[in-house]
């Protein structure tokens, strides 16, 4: 087995969509409007906690000390760590915020949601610095390329569409999965390469100067909901709607079945993050928070 579960976290009284983590905490947004922070070393729940008006869909850190909430009314919520107070309150979207994403290199806030709408932001001044009507349909995922000099989307339209972060313009689109694309992910190897899921649950890479599709893998049985990569980006990790985590070599060679006969999870697995370069965590519609690591 390459993987073992290290721990199980249950607290949360709704679905978990999201998840986060930092400085040793792991922090997940779920349906019952919460939220939490948890101890990845002991798997306690510490003091924080913040309650909402509606489901919490999305979670990103713009540095050490600020958390970005995406909600399902599309509002977005900026707390500061340290004072423990909202900082600030974008009523720019109407509709669900299903993703947040965080350019580092280039100090900008992705916010993109149900209707397809993509809004930039300076994340050092937290002012709006473009929105763009897409007409994409749901964006469920942004992954921004290493040098932060390109950012893509998936979306519901069944594309992948990649901007540049200069002038914010669009430079490609890919016709990447019917029914739409679920996930992308720049390839933590090589940034001409993107992989994507999508509804159709296939796995596919695609090379970014030519726009083809390089491998296509028929991955899970329902939508792939999360791609990340660990262990300095040789092992890549997917999640579905089938209730199932597979691990992958960085050529998309199958590795190993996360599911619930190894103490994996009952439902829907909506997000995985990498926790060091050795393990991730994994939330899901059945409420649980697994922390996995490599055996």
């Amino acid at each position: 087995m390459l993987f073992k579960k290290q721990k199980e976290i249950i607290g949360h009284a709704g679905a978990i969509y999201t998840c986060a983590y930092k400085d040793g905490f792991i922090y997940t947004g779920s349906g019952d409007n919460y939220v939490a922070r948890w101890n990845a070393e002991t798997g306690e729940q510490d003091k924080f906690a913040i309650k909402f008006e509606e489901s919490v869909y999305s979670l990103v850190f713009l540095d050490e000390n600020r958390l970005v909430v995406g909600l399902a009314n599309g509002h977005v919520h900026v707390f500061d760590l340290n004072s423990n107070e909202e900082i600030k309150f974008f009523t720019q979207h109407t509709k669900a915020v299903f993703e947040l994403s965080f350019n580092e290199k280039k100090q900008q806030l992705y916010i993109a949601d149900a209707d397809g709408n993509l809004s930039i932001w300076d994340s050092r001044t937290l002012e709006l610095l473009v929105y763009l009507p897409l007409d994409c349909g749901k964006v469920r995922d942004i992954s921004v390329s290493q040098t932060g000099e390109n950012f893509v989307l998936a979306c519901q339209d069944d594309t992948l569409r990649v901007f540049e972060s200069n002038f914010f313009n669009e430079i490609l689109t890919i016709d990447a999965h019917k029914n739409g694309a679920t996930t992308v992910l720049y390839h933590p190897n090589n940034e001409n390469h993107l992989i994507s899921g999508g509804k159709d649950a296939m796995l596919r890479l695609w090379d970014l100067r030519t726009s083809k599709c390089l491998e296509e893998i028929p991955a899970h049985n329902f939508a792939i909901y999360s791609i990340q990569a660990i262990n300095d980006g040789k092992t890549i990790i997917t999640s579905s709607r089938d209730k199932t985590i597979k691990v992958w070599s960085d050529g998309l060679k199958f590795q190993e079945r996360l599911d619930l006969k190894v103490g994996g999870h009952k439902h829907s697995v909506n997000k995985i993050r990498p926790v060091n370069t050795n393990q991730f965590v994994s939330v899901s519609d059945d409420k649980k928070i697994i922390i996995w690591e490599e055996a």
